[in-house]
């Protein structure tokens, strides 16, 4: 026995080492495919391995993932062939052969062409994932959506995961209002500050996709609580000959637009236009206000309406060049503008009535017009440094932007009566002429470093400096009711101020990436300075420094070649903007007086969030789940005061009106679910829908609280047809909204658009509808503050309907090269113009 066991064991470990002397050796092959005319990553196409002289047997089969790479371990050495497929693709094969001891076989890139050209009588037909997930942000594929051909992109940001759109349009990033927009990649001042109303006038047919950037990392400035959108344009640098002509038509207005692109030797240039014109039919609107608790001399009940008209445009143009000075070395540049202006008339009627009664206490009929521009200009060059060091990068970027803004708008007043003892207070309205104008100028510098350390880990780290002038004025001007005599300025009350604002930021991240983890972890600090100045009217110039260190953190797991799982974890901070800040004094309407707070503070918000996703080429869904909480949120608050009460007001009487400002109040508790679902339920029919639930809880000022839920839901179908034609129908709504003072209406809308292919797909006819059973939507808002409630509604039409054609000429064929990193400013809390503008 002593003997048996050693020879069995010499015996054992001799068998073992033959063994694996004998195994076959591993290689490992890896590269990336690409749509050969949109440079895209091609998701989930199949590749097959076999031996050469064994073709029917398959050493591996895998996919490539949703950027089109792939990469796997093949055992063997000699001839091999890779098959690479894809539905209405042509088909890839290359042969190549191991020898041993060879480790890796790198195809680089692959491109992929669409096989209908080739097809003959066979029709194959694939519908692209319009959703793509990564660990910091989800993709909205807006350009193979067959309903950008009609919509605006404030319409089909209804479709994308975790944007809401109200019935109001009024927008929402998980389940926020501070957000921050991006167009290709670099912030918008204009975009962030009046999104409703660009997005609204813009064609999505100029978009290709929309990113939701749900949990920005340390390279990120650090505003914006629900996350940013980036909104990547057609053109945002696409090579070869082409040019591409839109145009379009509806009972709301008309509009067109260009793309082209030109290159010659290793300069690329590409360049696009864009003007619609807006005529909006008339709306009305009308509420009451009631006094409840204690009643005075001074309290009034109020009931109002009313009706405005308007017309506006809308222009946007871009243009982006890069030069190669060498295969390590780029220059890119980048020019844009964005802006548009409205006019508008109005008229409204106001009757006050002594609490709980039909007693007279004064009426009076207002008549306003208005124009106003905004404007949003921006420059900017980056130069890229790579290494021969796999991804390791060097940039340098610098950017410049002015954002002016301008305001024009006249009241008059006619057919006055006032009770005896309402007189004065009817005494302090005079026909008004504010004029405003705001501007912010930026220059920005900043300088970015990558590295890869190993195979699995990487470094970033960068720092950045903006220097950020922000201008008002606001200049009012008076002529006594009745009269027809010259306005007069009343300094008074006008406002003109500078707001200096300085950021230098710095940040370092880490980035680890083994088999199917993937993690980042990242820390951002900003100093900020910031200096005011009063140069005309009410206000005491001050300064204001902030120093934050900002945590970020996420993580995702690969469950399949076609799912993973996300969890992240942020810290945002949010700088009030100039709209918040401005101290003029509105008391146009001597009802409703409202202006902002010079002395708001700087918000800090905490978030985390949970995400699932799968895609396939029948079923893809993505499920997100998100927790957040602010503890000093800038809220707008609304109170009934004695007008002696306000400080700066011109002749108070004693009197109880409405008073609005902001003030670092709020506290909030958000918990959202939000869903997007995508069933191609054959190769010609999608079937989709877009949900998010939302929990909230408020505090603000008094022992204000409210809480309540919320849930947003759009779903529709797609049907392709044969001959290149296309329906979609789409229905979309809302239960009522939660604000700290009360809440919003619900709403339902609905649509259906058709459009027909012509000329190998090259002109597209739309036509398209919505809301047609009904001409007129009717939201409804209420508040509640200490001794009073407040009712508004409005009645405006969503009926929409028209058609719009696009004519492509030429190919595309690869992408303009742009830096990896460049100048992104996102630090300034976006937000609405209701406390300061003089303009109004």
């Amino acid at each position: 026995m002593k003997i048996k066991c050693p020879l069995l064991l010499i015996m054992l470990v001799i068998s073992s080492l033959v063994a694996a002397q004998n195994a076959a050796p591993l290689f490992q092959i890896k590269g990336v495919l690409l749509d050969s005319l949109t440079q895209e990553g091609e998701p989930y196409a199949t590749i097959k391995i076999v031996k050469k002289e064994a073709p029917a047997h398959a050493l591996k089969m895998l996919v490539t993932d949703m950027k089109g790479k792939f990469q796997e371990k093949i055992p063997g050495t000699g001839n091999f062939v890779m098959t690479i497929s894809s539905i209405g693709r042509n088909t890839i094969v290359k042969d190549f052969t191991v020898k041993a001891g060879e480790k890796v076989v790198d195809f680089g890139t692959l491109y992929i062409t669409d096989a209908s050209n080739e097809l003959g009588q066979v029709e194959v037909v694939a519908q692209k994932p319009l959703v793509k997930a990564d660990i910091d942000k989800i993709e909205y594929n807006v350009q193979d959506d067959p309903d950008s051909k009609s919509n605006s992109v404030l319409e089909m940001l209804r479709k994308v995961p975790l944007v809401t759109v109200d019935g109001e349009d009024n927008i929402k990033v998980n389940g926020s209002s501070s957000f921050k927009v991006y167009v290709n990649g670099k912030p918008n001042n204009m975009m962030s500050n009046n999104p409703t109303e660009v997005l609204k006038s813009m064609p999505a047919n100029s978009i290709k996709h929309i990113e939701v950037i749900t949990n920005p990392g340390p390279k990120y400035d650090a505003e914006g609580v629900g996350g940013i959108l980036n909104i990547v344009t057609i053109g945002s640098g696409l090579e070869g000959y082409t040019a591409t002509f839109s145009g379009n038509v509806s009972n709301m207005g008309a509009g067109g637009g260009l793309f082209g692109t030109v290159k010659s030797g290793k300069l690329t240039v590409s360049a696009r236009y864009n003007y619609n014109y807006n005529d909006r039919p008339r709306s009305y609107s009308g509420g009451n206000r009631r006094t409840v608790g204690d009643i005075t001399e001074g309290s009034s009940d109020l009931d109002y309406d009313g009706s405005s008209k308007g017309h506006g445009s809308f222009q946007s143009g871009s243009m982006e060049a890069s030069y190669e000075i060498d295969t390590l070395r780029l220059v890119s540049m980048s020019f844009g503008l964005w802006g548009g202006g409205n006019n508008s008339t109005s008229i409204n009627n106001t009757l006050a009535t002594v609490p709980g009664t039909s007693n007279e206490l004064y009426r009076y009929v207002s008549d306003g017009r208005s124009k106003s521009s905004w404007y949003s200009i921006d420059g900017g060059v980056d130069y890229q440094r790579m290494f021969h060091v796999k991804d390791r990068m060097f940039t340098l970027s610098y950017k410049i932007n002015t954002s002016p803004q301008t305001s024009d708008s006249y009241s008059t007043y006619n057919d006055m009566h006032a009770a005896t003892d309402w007189e004065d207070f009817l005494k302090r309205l005079y026909d008004l002429n504010n004029d405003g104008s705001q501007n912010t100028t930026e220059h920005t510098f900043q300088a970015d470093y990558t590295t890869p350390i190993g195979k699995i880990h990487t470094l970033e780290a960068g720092a950045k400096y903006i220097l950020r002038d922000n201008s008002s004025e606001d200049d009012r001007y008076e002529r006594q009711i009745g009269t027809t005599g010259d306005y007069v300025l009343d300094e008074e009350h006008s406002s003109h101020y500078k707001h200096q604002n300085d950021i230098l930021a710095a940040y370092m991240g880490y980035g680890l990436r083994v088999k199917k983890i993937s993690g980042r972890l990242g820390v951002r600090y900003e100093h900020t300075k910031q200096e005011v100045k009063y140069l005309l009217g009410r206000g005491d110039d001050f300064n204001k420094n902030f120093d934050d260190v900002v945590p970020s953190a996420s993580i995702g797991y690969k469950l399949t070649d076609m799912s993973n799982l996300r969890f992240g974890y942020n810290m945002r901070i949010y700088r009030p903007g100039i709209w918040y800040l401005n101290p003029y004094l509105n008391d146009s309407n001597p009802t409703n007086i409202s202006q902002g707070n010079s002395h708001l503070d700087s918000e800090k918000s905490h978030s985390f969030n949970l995400s699932y996703s799968n895609f396939t080429q029948k079923f893809n869904i993505n499920l997100s789940a998100r927790y957040s909480f602010t503890n000093n949120s800038i809220e707008q608050v609304t109170e009934q005061v004695k007008d002696t009460e306000i400080e700066g007001l011109q002749n108070p009487t004693g009197k109880e009106v409405l008073y609005s400002t902001y003030q670092n109040i709020g506290k909030s508790r958000n918990a959202s679910l939000s869903g997007y679902v995508n069933w191609n339920a054959t190769s010609n029919t999608r079937i989709y829908a877009n949900l998010y639930g939302n929990y909230t809880y408020m505090e603000g000022a008094n022992g204000l609280k409210n809480d309540g839920w919320n849930l947003f839901a759009y779903g529709g179908a797609q049907q392709s047809l044969p001959h290149d034609w296309r329906i979609s129908l789409n229905i979309y709504g809302q239960t009522p909204w939660i604000m700290l003072q009360g809440k919003g209406s619900s709403f339902f809308d609905y649509g259906l658009s058709v459009n027909k292919s012509f000329l190998n797909k090259r002109l597209t006819l739309s036509a398209f509808a919505s809301n047609f059973f009904k001409k007129y939507t009717s939201p409804t808002s209420s508040i509640e503050g200490v001794g009073f409630t407040q009712d508004s509604w409005n009645r405006y039409t969503r009926q929409r309907f028209g058609v719009s054609v696009s004519y492509r000429i030429g190919e595309l064929k690869a992408s303009v090269k742009k830096a990896a990193r460049t100048i992104s400013n996102d630090d300034v809390k976006s937000g609405g113009g209701e406390g300061g503008g003089g303009g109004e």
